[in-house]
Order: C-alpha cells, then structure tokens, then sequence
C-alpha cells in the first residue's frame, strides 16, 4: 500500500492530538498531510497553530479529502458523526475509530461500501508518547493497512493487536486504566502530606515511585510479584504496609473497578 497522502481526523480533542504529535514527532506524516474537523472553532485554531495541522470546515471535507479517517469522538457523539459519512465513506479509505464499546460491525453497518476498518483503545499517557493502544482490524482490511495504522499507534507508545471480543476488557483496564493511577497517585500524595512532607515533595516522590516501579516492571522476566517481594523485607514497614491494604481488598477493589469499566463499555457499544 503507498504511503498515506492525507490523514484525517474528524474531532481534535487530546487524542487526536496525541495521535497527531506523534505522527509528526516520528516523522510518519508531515503536517501537510494532516486534515482536522472539529466542532469546536477554538481547538482548530490551536491545533494549526501549535502542529501547522490544515483545518476543515466539515467531516465531508475530511472524508472527501483524506485516505485515511480516524473517528477521534466520544461514543455518545458517534451515531450522528456516522449518519453524515455513512454514505461517503469509500473502500479505498481505511476508517480507525477510537469510540469506546462501538463494535466494527456496527461501524459497518453505516457505510455503504465495504470500508476497511481498524478499532482503537487508546490511553491518554499518549499525550506524551507513553501510551497503550489496543488494534482490532475489521473484515476488510488486509494485513499491510493493518500494519499501516499499527505504525501510526506505535507512534504515541505501545500498540498490540486483540481480538476484537477482549476490547472491553482493554477499555477497563488500560482504556480507563489511567484514572486509577492518578487516583493513586492522589492518595500517595495527599498521604505524605499529612505525614508532614510539602505537597510538592510528596507529589515528585509519589510521581517518581510510579514511574519508576513501571519501568523496573517493563524489563523482560520481571514478574510483579518478585519485584513486590524485593522492596519487602521480614517484619519491615512495607509488609506492615501491605498487610494493611489486603485487609482493605486493595486487589479487588482494582479488579472490580477495571470489571465495572468493562461493563460500562459494552453498555455503551449496545446503545
């Protein structure tokens, strides 16, 4: 497949500028190969003048003048977005869509020719090109654009194909898996805090141990629970610690909030 003259984005929220930043940062797409329609005038202004990105004024424009598409809107947005380039979408066009718990064969179901399509759950630590993004490819799309939009993912962090039954999963757990870090990181913080350290001492520490706790867990062979294991010495603060947080359910309290996240995905893709 030649490579893509013109990407589209029909929404320009952070996303979309994640996804944006990366391409160019990675030098996969220049800025002049990028189209933007947002219904917000203002973040079409910045995206142009932050990215030198080319504004559109409609999602025809967009759809008229891009190879590929991606659908950077919120689910509850979607229906109306797709009922307008339902009947315009070709199938020389790939159209990625970053909707939580909308189906590929609901996206299929509103174009009038076989589209290839590629569905995305992406995170927003893209935002600075440390994100997970999970890839499941539509019936019409062939390994080479497949690994055309995998690229482009890989440009704002990690990126894995999955069978398109696993992406709620996906959603609970990495989709939404952000929030719970920063929530964590919130505790932590606020916790230092009241043990009498400065909030921005508590808030670089509590930052820096997360950040480095994912790295040290990210080398190859390194299981969670050895790592746990090293920072936990016989009768010392960190088991006094963790015996505290597992009479809390601190485990489940995790598993539930990723399980409710996945519920509410699928809810989502059958409204």
């Amino acid at each position: 497949m030649p490579k893509t003259r013109k990407i589209g984005f029909i929404g320009g929220g952070n996303m979309a500028e994640a996804i944006i930043k990366g391409l160019i940062l990675g030098g996969l797409a220049g800025p002049a190969q990028i189209i933007v329609h947002d219904i917000a005038q203002g973040r079409l202004d910045y995206l142009r003048e932050t990215y030198a990105v080319t504004p559109a004024k409609t999602n025809t424009d967009v759809m008229a003048k891009a190879n590929l598409v991606i659908l950077a809107i919120k689910p509850q947005f979607l229906s109306g977005v797709l009922a307008e380039i339902g009947p315009l979408a070709k199938s020389s066009q790939i159209v990625v869509s970053i909707a939580a718990g909308v189906t590929l064969d609901s996206l299929q179901a509103v174009f009038h020719e076989p589209v290839p399509l590629v569905r995305v759950m992406p995170n927003t630590p893209a935002l600075v090109q440390a994100g997970a993004s999970a890839l499941s490819r539509g019936t019409h799309t062939t390994g080479e654009q497949m690994d055309l939009v995998m690229n482009y993912f890989q440009s704002v962090g990690l990126a894995v194909e999955v069978e398109e039954r696993l992406m709620d999963a996906v959603t609970g757990l990495s989709g939404s898996g952000p929030a719970y870090v920063f929530l964590f990181l919130e505790a932590l913080t606020d916790a230092g805090v009241s043990l009498g350290l400065p909030r921005q001492t508590a808030r670089l520490l509590a930052n820096q141990t997360v950040l480095g706790s994912a790295r040290l867990a990210l080398e190859p062979g390194r299981h969670p629970a050895e790592l746990k294991d090293m920072v936990t010495s016989p009768g010392g603060t960190t088991i006094a610690a963790l015996h505290g947080l597992e009479k809390a359910g601190f485990r489940g309290l995790v598993m539930d909030a990723v399980i409710e996240s996945a519920r509410k995905a699928a809810e989502l893709g059958k409204k």
